[in-house]
């Protein structure tokens, strides 16, 4: 049944996709792709899918495998077993893999699978043309690197917690369509009373840590109120952890640093914090509590929406702020809580008095360098819309020269969270220099600790890399993968 022209394409066919080099490139290539953009998750998930498949086959081929017949000519190159087909294993995981760690849920993933069938099914007819499988072989290949591969991904990196995006979107920010939108509408009045009209994400460029909302919600009378929420999920857990250990091998871990244990933690902590600082009188926005939208896992905490307020860069900052922001920050060391993240998105200007948001990360009865951080950051923030001189001229009515010095003694990059530290950049001028030189002259802070811990993460850190390298290697060749 043959056909001369016919065996050469189904040649050709086999040969490209079966290549080494062919399976080798897409797996690469996709692991260089989930490296560039960052996605440490998906690209777990992938290397251990791809060992526990290779594991798999290497179980699987001695009990069921299936030796080739002796005497008979096969078109063709062939080597071991024919039970599982290893070639058509191979692709099928590789393809699988790009589809469900690089490609966007939805019509261009379902379109990614037509072409990954397509591509498989050209494959599985050549190898049947040349006779080099049996259908069963390749069966048995598609059970093991297709379905069983696709569970793994959706209970490794399911795209509701873990969604893949190229339109710049921050992985912290989850989507609030479909059954959690509807799940949020019905936390929020179940747990907490209130009648939800509209949830939409709001001031989402601001955020890395959270999916910050607006939620609009009707009150007895009739009459509608904005609310703010922050919804949190594992995955905001899991980078926050994977931040500071990241930090604390490249520039040593700050002393008062720890990764919270749950979720439920970090939202109990932060509706804590903001009763707190709410007692303490302090310009914070009044909780209303938080709820649980799926237990260990998501939680949405819910407070007053500052209506009518414009974030500090985009306010005018005239004697009046300048005074009310310093104030604010007296008024924290003298309650004995430090923010730990003064930055212009979380100052909010309204009717010239100046608003505290986003406390999760605040800390009680803090250290004196830390309190002293918070000073030099609301200063820095301050100068960006005036000038050094002028700020600190208003800062020596509130705070002590030394405190000042103290400040920005304690002052370095580490300390000045990313987007305060960005703005100085493009500022161009040298803020902290400045103040330096104005204030009196103080040696710098310790506010790191170089200690045994941290040696200890980075070696760990390293010998996991080089374990997963040559696990990596050793079982896609045991498996006959590539």
């Amino acid at each position: 049944m043959r056909i001369a022209w016919l065996t050469q394409v189904m040649l050709a066919v086999n040969a490209a996709l079966t290549s080494q080099w062919t399976v080798r490139l897409v797996m690469l290539g996709t692991i260089a792709v989930l490296v560039g953009f960052r996605r440490f998750q998906h690209l777990a998930a992938y290397l251990a899918i791809v060992l526990a498949v290779a594991l798999l086959l290497s179980a699987v081929t001695p009990g069921i495998g299936r030796m080739r017949p002796a005497g008979i000519e096969i078109l063709g190159p062939w080597q071991g077993y024919s039970q599982p087909s290893r070639p058509v294993a191979a692709l099928t995981l590789a393809l699988v893999g790009v589809l469900y760690t690089l490609v966007p849920a939805g019509r261009r993933r379902n379109l990614g699978k037509w072409a990954a069938g397509t591509i498989v099914a050209a494959l599985y007819a050549a190898r049947l043309y040349l006779a080099v499988d049996h259908p069963t072989d390749q069966l048995t290949a598609l059970i093991i690197a297709w379905p069983l591969a696709v569970v793994a991904f959706w209970l490794a990196v399911p795209n509701d917690v873990f969604p893949i995006s190229y339109r710049g979107r921050r992985k912290a920010h989850l989507d609030i369509g479909g059954r959690r939108g509807a799940a949020i509408v019905t936390a929020l009045d179940h747990q907490l009373g209130l009648a939800v009209t509209a949830v939409a994400p709001f001031g989402l460029e601001a955020s890395a840590g959270s999916t910050p909302l607006r939620v609009q919600v009707r009150g007895p009378d009739g009459t509608e109120t904005a609310l703010f929420g922050k919804l949190y999920a594992l995955s905001h857990l899991r980078s926050d952890r994977c931040y500071k250990r990241v930090r604390a091998v490249i520039y040593g871990r700050l002393e008062d640093e720890k990764p919270f244990s749950t979720v439920r933690r970090l939202v109990e902590y932060e509706d804590h914090l903001l009763r707190l600082m709410r007692d303490a009188g302090l310009p914070t926005p009044r909780p209303y509590g938080f709820v649980e939208m799926t237990p260990e896992r998501e939680y949405l905490i819910v407070m007053e929406f500052f209506e009518g307020s414009r974030e500090i860069r985009n306010a005018r900052v005239d004697d009046r702020v300048i005074d009310d922001a310093l104030r604010v920050v007296r008024r924290m060391w003298d309650a004995g809580v430090a923010h730990r993240d003064i930055k212009p998105s979380n100052i909010l200007v309204r009717d010239g008095r100046v608003l505290l948001i986003d406390v999760a990360f605040a800390a009680v009865r803090p250290t004196p360098w830390r309190q002293a951080v918070d000073l030099a950051n609301m200063m820095l923030t301050l100068a960006l819309a005036s000038t050094p001189e002028h700020v600190y001229e208003r800062a020596v009515n509130v705070f002590a020269a030394d405190d000042v010095a103290e400040a920005f003694a304690a002052c370095r990059s580490i300390t000045v969270p990313s987007q305060l530290r960005s703005l100085i950049r493009a500022d161009g001028r040298d803020l902290i220099g400045r103040f330096r030189r104005l204030a009196p002259a103080r040696r710098p802070v310790p506010v790191q600790l170089r200690d045994i811990r941290r040696v200890a993460i980075t070696a760990g850190l390293l010998a996991m890399i080089a374990a997963a390298v040559v696990l990596f290697s050793v079982y896609l060749k045991v498996a006959g993968l590539v």
